[in-house]
C-alpha cells in the first residue's frame, strides 16, 4: 500500500547529465530544466558546504574568493567529484519536484558509450542517493538518436554523431542496438581550451574559457570562400598584467580549432570503415545526423559533409536530443528494455 502511494507521487525523470549542462525532462510535461553543471562550495573547518547550484554558481566561475570554489563535477561525460554530483542531483531532483517529500522518481539517465563499469556505478549510486527510486542508464548516442526522430528499431543503418561538452558520440544504431561506435574526449570545452591556450601563445592575452566560447560560437569554422570575421575581445595582457582588447579573425579560429576538428573528423572516418556493408550503403542516402552543442558549430556539418561525402544534417533542437530522447524511452517500456543498459 505504502508503495502504491509512493507511486501517486511520483513523476519519472530523464536526466541528460552533461559535462557542460543538465537537462531534465519530466514524463508529460517535457523538458523543465536546463543548467550548467556547476556547483560553488564553500570550504570551512566543517567541510564542503554548498552555496549555488547551476546559472547561479556558473556566474561565479572565475570569480570566487579563495575560500570558495565553482566546481564542474563532471569531466569528459563522467564523475569527477561523486559528492559534488550528488549534491547537484538532489538540487535538480528537488527543483523540478518543487521540493515535494514524497518523492522517489524512476529516472533515465544519459551517460557516454565508452563509460567504464566503475563510472556507471558512480551514475547510478549518484542518483540513488539523490532519491531515485529506480535508476536505467541509456547511452547518449542512442538517446540523442531516439530524440533526433531515427527510426532506430528499424533494420537499417543510422548515424548519429552527438557532440557534447565533454565528449563526442559516433555511432552506427540498427534494430534498437548499437552496432559499430566510438567515444572521444573532444567536445566543447576542448575547443574553448584551445582557442584559450591558441590567444595565450599568440598574443599573450589571458582569456577566460566563457569568452572563448563566445569566440567559437560567434566566429565558428570559416570556409575559405567566405569573408574573414572580427571580433574584439577583452583578457589580461600576460606582460603587463593590464586588462586589455584585441581584435581577432575568424581564420585565426579556424587554424586554433584545426587539430581538434580533424580528431573528430578521422573518428567519424573509422566508425564509417568498421561499419558492416549493408548498413553503410543505408548512410550513402540517410547520411550523418548531427545532435549535442556542438553541432550548432558554423559551418562543422559542412567540413564533415566534405571529408565523408555523406549527406550531414543538422537534429532539430540538437542541445535537447539526448534527454528527448531519453524521455521518450520513459513512455515506452518495451523500447526502455530494449535500449537500456543492463545492470
Amino acid at each position: 500500500m505504502f508503495n502504491y502511494i509512493l507511486g501517486l507521487f511520483s513523476n519519472d525523470l530523464a536526466i541528460d547529465l552533461g559535462t557542460a549542462s543538465t537537462l531534465i525532462y519530466v514524463k508529460g510535461k517535457g523538458i523543465v530544466s536546463n543548467e550548467p553543471s556547476v556547483v560553488a562550495v564553500k570550504k570551512d573547518g566543517k567541510g564542503k558546504r554548498v552555496l549555488a547550484v547551476g546559472k547561479e554558481a556558473k556566474a561565479m566561475l572565475g570569480r570566487t574568493p579563495g575560500n570558495i570554489a565553482a566546481i564542474r563535477p563532471l569531466k569528459d561525460g563522467v564523475i569527477a567529484d561523486f559528492e559534488v554530483t550528488e549534491e547537484m542531483l538532489k538540487y535538480f531532483i528537488a527543483k523540478v519536484h518543487n521540493r515535494r517529500l514524497l518523492v522517489r522518481p524512476r529516472i533515465i539517465i544519459g551517460v557516454p558509450s565508452g563509460i567504464t563499469q566503475v563510472e556507471k556505478r558512480a551514475v547510478r549510486e549518484s542518483a540513488y542517493s539523490a532519491g531515485a527510486a529506480e535508476v536505467y542508464l541509456i547511452e547518449e548516442p542512442m538517446a540523442a538518436a531516439i530524440g533526433a526522430g531515427l527510426p532506430i528499431t528499424e533494420p537499417s543503418g543510422n548515424m548519429i554523431v552527438d557532440i557534447g561538452g565533454g565528449t563526442s558520440e559516433i555511432a552506427v544504431i540498427s534494430l534498437a542496438g548499437i552496432v559499430q561506435s566510438k567515444s572521444i574526449r573532444i567536445g566543447g570545452d576542448k575547443l574553448d581550451e584551445v582557442i584559450v591556450q591558441y590567444i595565450k601563445r599568440k598574443y599573450n592575452l589571458s582569456i577566460g574559457t566563457g569568452v572563448a566560447e563566445i569566440i567559437k560560437m560567434t566566429l565558428g569554422l570559416p570556409m575559405p570562400d567566405e569573408k574573414n570575421q572580427k571580433l574584439e575581445i577583452k583578457g589580461s595582457n600576460l606582460i603587463t598584467g593590464i586588462p586589455t582588447t584585441l581584435e581577432i579573425e575568424s581564420g585565426e579560429i579556424r587554424e586554433a580549432l584545426n587539430e581538434p576538428i580533424n580528431q573528430l573528423i578521422e573518428a567519424v572516418k573509422h566508425v564509417l570503415e568498421i561499419t558492416p556493408p549493408e548498413l553503410a550503403a543505408d548512410l550513402v542516402d540517410k547520411g550523418i545526423v548531427l545532435a549535442g552543442g556542438g553541432a550548432l558549430l558554423k559551418n562543422l556539418d559542412r567540413i564533415l559533409r566534405e571529408e565523408t561525402q555523406l549527406p550531414v544534417t543538422i537534429a532539430d533542437e540538437p542541445l535537447h536530443c539526448v534527454v528527448k530522447g531519453a524521455g521518450k524511452v520513459l513512455d515506452e517500456i518495451k523500447l526502455l528494455r530494449e535500449v537500456t543498459i543492463p545492470s
